[in-house]
């Protein structure tokens, strides 16, 4: 089976005990870090300012994965973006129209960074098709957006598997992610699908952390 990238999910982690964990996850070898942002507004949440990465992005060098789930995405990617982000993903529910989305998918490019779309649990696979020939990026979330620690919802596993074949038979090159209620089984489930990113929160940092990233790869 192939290797995949992990993307430890920093809403996880234990903030007493910051450094000893990121140092960590740098030793586990696993190349990205991920963030959700969250407003208060478009989920209950509120989690991540600019602030928070800018801190993360001086303390390593690793890539920054993040994710907003806001009202207001043109603004929250451009903030991020200037903290150091270099993957913004969003929600296609967060803007009001196609023209709209293609905007932000371009613009965020513009500002030299990459750009992905979500599908989450309730979003119809027709709504995100119109992107995937534009975006570096399709993030399948696997848990409604909002909070950390659900189960894993067995069904964005034939998103995946759809995603993946699409890309195949249009000849893109997006990366496939895949984000809520992964552990070492599930993770294998998504990669059986054709996932190439596995965001991991709970799992990785409630245990032994090197060993827990290796397990997923």
């Amino acid at each position: 089976m192939k290797k995949v990238i992990v993307a430890p999910s920093v809403l996880s982690l234990d903030y007493a005990k910051v450094e000893t964990q990121l140092a960590q996850v740098v030793k586990a070898n696993t190349p990205w870090l991920h963030f959700d942002v969250m407003d208060g507004h478009f989920v209950d949440a509120i989690t991540f300012g600019p602030n928070v990465l800018k801190g993360f992005k001086k303390a390593t060098n690793l890539f920054m994965d993040v994710h907003i789930m806001v009202d207001q995405p043109v603004k929250v990617a451009k903030q991020m973006i200037d903290a150091g982000a270099d993957m913004i993903t969003f929600h296609v529910e967060s803007l009001d129209s196609e023209n709209e989305i293609h905007q932000l998918i371009a613009s965020i490019k513009r500002q030299g960074c990459k750009a992905g779309i979500t599908a989450r649990p309730g979003t119809q696979i027709a709504n995100i098709l119109p992107y995937l020939a534009s975006v570096d990026l399709v993030l399948v979330m696997s848990v409604e957006p909002g909070k950390g620690g659900q189960s894993f919802m067995p069904e964005a596993l034939d998103k995946i598997a759809y995603f993946d074949t699409y890309r195949k038979e249009h000849n893109l090159n997006y990366v496939i992610e895949v984000d809520g209620g992964i552990n070492k089984d599930t993770g294998e489930l998504c990669k059986k699908a054709g996932v190439d990113v596995l965001v991991a929160g709970s799992y990785v940092f409630e245990g032994d952390i090197e060993e827990r990233i290796q397990s997923l790869v």
